[in-house]
């Protein structure tokens, strides 16, 4: 006689234990006692895995689930490391201070919050860094404010928003790359739905800073000392050529005809490391160990002291850079297998779509578990990683295209992070630009607006894509297929 376990599913009681046990942990261990989130998302994963085995799973079941998980996001998680490659090569050939060097000096006193705006989003799009560019650009558009005496809550607003902006819509983003690869959803298709609530939210941003810029007494003010000490700093480090945006084009052209991302961005290194011999005249050693470890401004040798500013500009990228993120991933991928054997998500979805009866409300829905996930864990990427693994199944079923998931939980999750005091993306914000999150939260207009626009598709249909029939029952088939 068969001593193996006798395998059922579990009850919705069960099934939300391991999702509380999660959201308390990293509710109160990593939002109120800043503890690591990596722990506290093992020991969910130890709850979970204790749930499957009861079910009458063993633990090599559960370890081949979660090698399953690990390698479904695997391209997405290879991109993230190809990502800090790029930063750093970037970096090393002037590509980025080549962008940020021309931004600022197009800085118009009466126009300071628009341009805070656009300059921060292109820096975030091209870096995919949210808090690079606003702990670089944002920080000298907040010293253009104070020297102006303009709205300073305002020019915080308008940073962050940018940098949310790009970070969004950056194919170099940790959190796009990670939002894409849970929902299942191709990296570019992804960004480019995206666009249906982030451009609009873009709009009304621009016509609040643009009618408020104009109607402030900011035209005959002068540029304060900080933005042109940057300038002079970029001009003395770096040659200024215009071949320098050859690595953008190269990712521009690859997100624009659909290329394999990776290769796309190992060519755009590989031309930002030309570009660093030959036209920086950085050594090959600094230029390999920027792509690996980051740049930093101690490789120059040419120049007398750099000022902190332009050295908090500059410093950053390589692969190490990445790896933080790659581990949290990792662990939530351990408790999305584990918890994915279970049936719990399953269990979980089903009930709650008892509620849903319409696109809208389940777009509405998603919004939901989004907020309910960063505003408890406070962390961006686990906030992305949970609701998508929970309701991809449930979009799929109602002849959804997942792209409509991933980009309902950035515009849940990513974008609401900095304008949550107690979040760490809050608390950076506040703490680079001496803003308090509250204070600076109405004017972060593109943050909260996100939101708006998504629950508004959702119950017109706008924006909203369809799965044919065949694309439906395909998935349902294989739900690990990327579309």
């Amino acid at each position: 006689m068969s001593s193996k376990k006798q395998r059922r599913m579990p009850s919705l009681f069960e099934s939300l234990i391991p999702i509380f046990t999660m959201v308390l942990l990293l509710g109160f261990g990593y939002a109120l006692f800043d503890l690591p989130p990596e722990p506290l998302m093992i020991i969910s994963t130890v709850i979970a895995a204790l749930l499957v085995l009861r079910l009458g799973y063993s633990y090599s079941e559960i370890l081949e689930s979660i090698a399953q998980k690990i390698a479904k996001t695997m391209p997405a998680l290879l991109i993230l490391i190809t990502v800090g490659l790029m930063i750093g090569t970037w970096i090393a050939g002037g590509t980025i201070p080549y962008m940020i060097y021309y931004g600022l000096k197009i800085i118009d006193p009466q126009w300071l919050y628009i341009t805070a705006l656009c300059v921060t989003a292109i820096v975030s799009i091209c870096t995919g860094t949210s808090w690079g560019s606003a702990g670089t650009i944002g920080v000298a558009f907040m010293g253009v404010a104070m020297g102006l005496d303009a709205n300073l809550a305002a020019t915080a607003g308008a940073v962050v928003a940018g940098a949310y902006f790009g970070d969004k819509l950056s194919p170099l983003s940790d959190t796009t790359n990670i939002a894409s690869a849970a929902a299942g959803v191709n990296l570019y298709e992804h960004i480019a739905h995206l666009l249906y609530t982030t451009i609009p939210s873009f709009i009304l941003a621009s016509i609040v800073y643009i009618a408020y810029g104009m109607n402030s007494n900011l035209a005959a003010a002068d540029i304060p000392q900080k933005v042109t000490d940057i300038i002079s700093g970029l001009e003395g480090i770096y040659h200024i050529n215009p071949l320098l945006l050859l690595p953008v084009i190269i990712v521009l052209y690859g997100s624009i005809s659909k290329k394999p991302t990776i290769p796309v961005m190992l060519l755009s290194a590989l031309v930002a490391m030309v570009n660093a011999a030959f036209i920086q005249g950085f050594p090959l050693h600094d230029i390999v160990k920027s792509a690996v470890d980051g740049f930093n401004v101690s490789m120059v040798s040419s120049v007398g002291d750099i000022s902190p500013d332009l050295a908090r500009l500059l410093n950053r990228g390589g692969m190490n850079s990445m790896m933080s993120t790659l581990l949290i991933c990792f662990c939530a991928l351990c408790f999305a297998g584990t918890l994915s054997l279970s049936g719990a998500l399953e269990v979980i979805v089903s009930n709650l779509l008892k509620l849903v009866h319409s696109t809208g409300s389940l777009i509405v829905a998603t919004i939901c578990c989004g907020l309910t996930m960063i505003g408890v864990t406070s962390n961006g990427q686990i906030s992305i990683l949970i609701p998508a693994e929970m309701l991809r199944s449930a979009y799929i079923e109602r002849g959804l295209h997942p792209k409509n998931l991933s980009r309902t939980v950035e515009d849940s999750a990513t974008i609401i992070e900095p304008i949550l005091p107690w979040t760490a993306a809050g608390a950076y914000m506040a703490g680079t630009l001496g803003v308090a999150t509250f204070s600076y939260l109405p004017w972060a207009v593109l943050c909260w607006s996100g939101i708006i626009f998504a629950a508004l598709w959702g119950y017109t249909g706008f924006g909203i894509a369809k799965l044919t029939d065949e694309q439906r029952k395909e998935l349902i088939s294989n739900p690990n297929q990327i579309v």
